[in-house]
């Protein structure tokens, strides 16, 4: 284990030469907008400083797309209401259909994004974004196949609480003062059969695992200022141990400056994408797959996002 803290301070210098070009913008213009109003308020309300980093698990068969790391999508949107967050990884076993499995989980978090925007947006009810996004996906004229796990995230400013809702082995964790707080609880049929939003081709569907919006797991609970706050793909869950995802998400606890913050879910992606191909390392993938008694050792090699956040009061 102390090797691989030493691991994570290596990937953490490494990632400040070397891989700048590979992050996503630290705060979007809705964002810087939500910080500024929360500032002027006379009572503080709080925002998120977020910042987005992750890899393709095969960099050269995926071009980078925005709001995509090979079939994981991603989402950030912010309103005077709430900030919102989401992951989405689209079910890999669907290629060998023919069937583009990143194509789903994009569709699900631009929906998401847009939604966000509308009138009948509720920031208590992030599962409304996951069912009004499928259904839509459902009513296309050209059918978008395949399946998708997801985790939506909304902080309602108004009443400091964060509401979220999970589907799937995607998930989240809060830290604060040096804890985790909070954190989802993956949904699994069966060992690596996670819960999922899917759309079958025609023929197929007694043989798909389906899934409704409305069996996501939901929390609900106030934030205080300088939490930390961790929504990723099982990339990094799978990868990464808790104890390490601990000891780097505790330092930046309260911290609101965003390149430290990019910093930081630079070091994150690249431990989980660095342990994911190390042969030898007993993963919380493999461990999970001991206690379902199947001999397993080693990483496993996937798509990885790191969406990292903190709030500010």
């Amino acid at each position: 284990m102390h090797s691989l803290h030493w691991t994570s301070r290596m990937i953490s210098r490494a990632l400040r030469s070397s891989f700048s070009t590979l992050l996503e913008s630290a705060t979007g213009a809705a964002a810087s907008k939500g910080g500024e109003g929360a500032l002027k308020s006379s009572s503080p309300r709080p925002h998120f400083v977020s910042v987005v980093c992750g890899f393709a698990k095969d960099n050269l068969r995926h071009k980078y797309k925005p709001g995509k790391y090979g079939e994981d999508s991603w989402f950030k949107a912010s309103t005077d209401q709430a900030d919102v967050m989401g992951v989405a990884d689209g079910v890999g076993g669907w290629r060998s259909y023919g069937i583009d499995p990143g194509e789903f989980s994009s569709f699900l978090m631009r929906t998401c994004e847009r939604l966000v925007q509308c009138s009948h947006f509720n920031p208590q009810r992030p599962v409304n974004l996951l069912a009004y996004s499928y259904c839509e996906l459902m009513e296309q004229k050209k059918p978008i196949l395949g399946s998708s796990t997801a985790c939506v995230l909304i902080l309602n400013r108004e009443t400091k609480t964060v509401h979220t809702a999970n589907i799937g082995d995607s998930g989240f964790m809060v830290v604060r003062q040096g804890e985790v707080v909070h954190k989802s609880e993956e949904q699994q049929h069966y060992f690596n059969t996670p819960f999922q939003l899917s759309l079958p081709p025609p023929g197929h569907g007694p043989n798909v695992l389906s899934d409704s919006p409305e069996s996501a797991d939901t929390m609900s609970f106030p934030v205080e200022d300088g939490d930390v706050i961790l929504i990723a793909t099982d990339g990094v869950f799978d990868n990464v141990p808790e104890d390490l995802l601990l000891d780097v998400l505790r330092d930046v606890e309260g911290e609101r400056d965003p390149v430290k913050l990019q910093m930081t879910a630079n070091s994150l992606a690249l431990m989980a994408r660095t342990l994911s191909l190390n042969s030898q390392f007993l993963s919380p993938f493999a461990l999970s797959a001991r206690r379902n008694n199947i001999q397993a050792r080693g990483g496993k090699p996937d798509d990885i996002t790191v969406v990292l956040a903190t709030v500010a009061m």
